[in-house]
């Protein structure tokens, strides 16, 4: 059933009438690899994943494309456009097949109006991701390439099922999608992660790239903050 209810970050909310917002949204499927959102796009509704997985990336004024990360079921994106208007400022693509609900900005902004609930989960929401970027903006400051490599690759892993020490990135991800988040060429990845290997930091196993020691990585990047700081 298409409705509002199943969208976790409208779980539990009792002060919204989600019968007439569900007739105000529209529900797609998207095929993987399928552009949803691009730069500079005029539209401005927000996208909630209902199903898969998409990837969210920016562009610098040199034209170079960064990944900020993969938005999966229960996420949503779109909602900095819905409330300034501004054009859009990143390029959203589906990872896989996925099902999106699509709300209109206009939509959006009287479910928060009206909400006390949803409007204190955007603002936790919206805080939350300012501070994410003023960590990243920090690393990327202080932080060499090593070091860089480091923090998203604790950023992005999971706890291990089984050995709670560990911490397990999956599926392993690609040399150039890790450059392109921190910034750098596939080739300085794959150095530092020979490196890693070596020292047994990490392990690349079927299914994962796992941190063996991930206790090591967040002391070294705790010391290299205290030495940047």
């Amino acid at each position: 059933m298409q409705t509002l209810t199943r969208i976790p970050f409208f779980k539990d909310v009792a002060d919204l009438d989600f019968e007439r917002f569900d007739r105000l949204c529209a529900w797609r499927r998207y095929d993987d690899g399928e552009l949803v959102v691009d730069y500079e796009d005029e539209s401005s509704d927000v996208y909630f994943i209902i199903a898969g997985e998409v990837r969210i990336l920016i562009r610098t004024m040199a034209g170079k494309e960064i990944i900020l990360g993969e938005s999966k079921a229960g996420q949503f994106f779109g909602e900095m456009t819905a409330i300034d208007g501004a054009k859009r400022s990143a390029n959203v693509t589906a990872l896989t097949k996925s099902e999106l609900c699509i709300m209109p900005a206009h939509v959006f902004r009287e479910v928060i109006f009206t909400s006390h609930t949803t409007c204190e989960r955007i603002l936790r929401l919206l805080t939350g991701r300012v501070r994410e970027l003023n960590a990243r903006l920090a690393e990327h400051s202080i932080f060499d390439l090593k070091h860089r490599l480091y923090s998203e690759l604790l950023r992005m892993a999971q706890p291990r099922p089984g050995k709670p020490s560990e911490r397990a990135v999956t599926p392993p991800p690609f040399h150039h999608v890790l450059a392109a988040r921190i910034g750098c060429r596939r080739e300085q990845v794959t150095r530092e992660l020979s490196a890693m290997a070596h020292e047994g930091l990490v392990e690349k196993t079927r299914g994962a790239l796992v941190l063996v020691k991930p206790h090591v990585l967040q002391t070294r990047l705790d010391e290299a903050m205290r030495e940047g700081g």
